[in-house]
């Protein structure tokens, strides 16, 4: 029995041995591998950067009073269409006490002026008419008459002008639109006290207004790819409020001096965006601008990541039996970043290894 026991254990220690001997042999055993092909194909092979940016209409104005005073009456809302001339808020004036005193002071001053003027002017006509003194004098004194009824004139549409903001022949605290176009924003609503426009200061803004048939893109672009640009190229932008909605654009404008950006040096361009009838861009929409730099159409091209770059030459490893390779050198031309146009070295037909 002692003898049984003794074989089986000495069986069990030679099955684990072989195991082991088994086990490692096979583990330091490289494993095979199976490289997946890639082939070349035909493809389109277009090389752009990208302007980020956003749409804004080629005019916009804000529209400023030129009298102060309070915002009586508004006509107009945001998103409404104008006409050049129409009105859009009524001012009702606040004048300072102590211009207006000035002027009623000059207008009755004017007044008492023109009753002297009238009395002598009649005095004048009966000595016309006497013989005591010629025409050409009596059309002297008529014209003095003349200026100072005008001088009286003026006086009042000065006092009716502080006091209205009109005369009658002038009407300053109506506030018309100075172009076609969209009111965009009206920021002081009815009741807010407005400043006038002057050469000492910009003045409050009434409204905002643009023409939204004739928007442009505004974006930035890296000095790396500026010298790329020329005007007249063509750019497709992808309005993020629209998206899937790409709309055409054309080059116009390059800036001549760059902006820091941070931390990097970008030059504004501008573009002009043809517009949809179907859809309606709106101000400051921000967007991106694909611009083409170079295409090359229908040519063959492979994955850039299959190149192998060695002494400034290009090689990939062709496959020249069932997971054979060997090395070979080709000649590249433009690329988008993923693809690259292969100008010479390989046919359609070859068997790449993908790396």
């Amino acid at each position: 029995m002692k003898k049984i026991i003794k074989w089986i254990v000495l069986a069990a220690v030679v099955v684990l041995f072989v195991g082991t001997i088994v086990f490692l042999y096979k583990k330091s055993q490289a494993p095979t591998v199976v490289y997946t092909l890639d082939s070349p194909a035909t493809m389109n092979i277009v090389k752009k950067t990208v302007a980020i940016g956003k749409v804004i209409p080629r005019r916009e104005i804000e529209v400023k009073a030129q009298v102060s005073g309070v915002v009586e009456k508004l006509y107009v809302d945001p998103g409404q269409v104008v006409k050049k001339g129409q009105v859009l808020a009524r001012i009702a004036l606040r004048p300072n006490m102590l211009n207006v005193s000035q002027a009623e002071s000059q207008l009755q001053s004017a007044k008492l002026n023109l009753q002297n003027q009238a009395a002598d002017l009649e005095r004048y006509r009966r000595l016309v008419k006497e013989g005591v003194i010629s025409q050409s004098q009596f059309n002297t004194y008529q014209t003095t008459y003349d200026v100072q009824k005008e001088a009286v004139t003026s006086a009042e549409n000065a006092l009716l002008l502080l006091r209205t903001g009109a005369t009658k022949g002038m009407v300053s605290n109506m506030i018309p639109a100075t172009i076609d176009g969209t009111v965009l924003d009206v920021p002081n609503k009815e009741g807010a006290f407005i400043i006038e426009s002057s050469t000492f200061q910009s003045g409050t803004s009434l409204a905002t207004l643009a023409d939204m048939n004739d928007m442009i893109f505004e974006g930035l672009v890296d000095e790396s790819e500026v010298g790329k640009l020329k005007q007249g190229m063509e750019l497709v932008l992808n309005v993020g409020a629209l998206q899937g909605k790409p709309f055409k654009a054309t080059l116009e404008y390059i800036a001549p001096k760059g902006v820091t950006d941070q931390g990097t040096i970008k030059f504004t361009i501008r573009a002009a965006v043809v517009l949809d009838k179907d859809l309606y861009l709106r101000s400051n929409y921000s967007a991106n601008a694909d611009i083409v730099l170079d295409k090359r159409d229908n040519v063959l091209a492979i994955n850039e990541g299959d190149l192998i770059i060695e002494d400034k030459k290009t090689f990939v490893e062709v496959e020249t039996a069932p997971q054979k390779f060997e090395k070979r050198e080709i000649k590249t031309g433009l690329s988008d970043g993923i693809n690259i146009e292969i100008v010479n070295g390989l046919a359609a037909s070859d068997k790449i290894k993908h790396r």
